[in-house]
């Protein structure tokens, strides 16, 4: 079980390090801005949505290494996905940061199954997924999460 741990910290280190889709599209259609200020993450979401699909998602912000990880995974998930399944797996990864049982396999996502143990640490793994939500939705506000 350690091997898998340690499997897993390797590829949230990867992520923060080298995060995939740290880019704002010129052609997005959907945006919104989030904030942690328990820890200081802020992002700005920017998706490319034609025809109900995610074309293009990129992200910009700066955050602790969960937060950026967390963004970078979601992004490589959620491209060419519908915005209906999208919303799904936020769900789905919601559950699996608080320790319930996801819904569907999460993939890759599922290295951040030990947030879990480290409730304020939720919040820094579900900014990027909570930003996205709030992108797609009608009423686009902007995401601060609160204790």
């Amino acid at each position: 079980m350690n091997e898998l741990a340690d499997l897993y910290q390797e590829v949230i280190l990867d992520h923060n390090r080298k995060p995939r889709n740290f880019k704002k599209l010129e052609s997005a259609t959907h945006a919104a801005n989030g904030h942690n200020p328990l820890c200081g993450d802020r992002i700005t979401v920017t998706l490319d949505v034609q025809d109900g699909v995610i074309k293009d998602i990129g992200f910009q912000g700066a955050g602790c290494a969960i937060s950026t990880a967390s963004a970078s995974l979601m992004t490589e998930a959620l491209k060419e996905r519908p915005i209906a399944d999208a919303l799904a797996l936020l769900d789905a990864f919601r559950d699996l940061v608080t320790g319930g049982l996801p819904g569907h396999d999460l993939g890759k996502l599922e290295v951040f199954s030990g947030v879990s143990e480290y409730p304020a640490r939720v919040k820094c793994a579900t900014l990027c997924w909570h930003t996205v939500a709030a992108a797609l939705g009608e009423h686009r506000q902007d995401v601060v999460t609160t204790e």
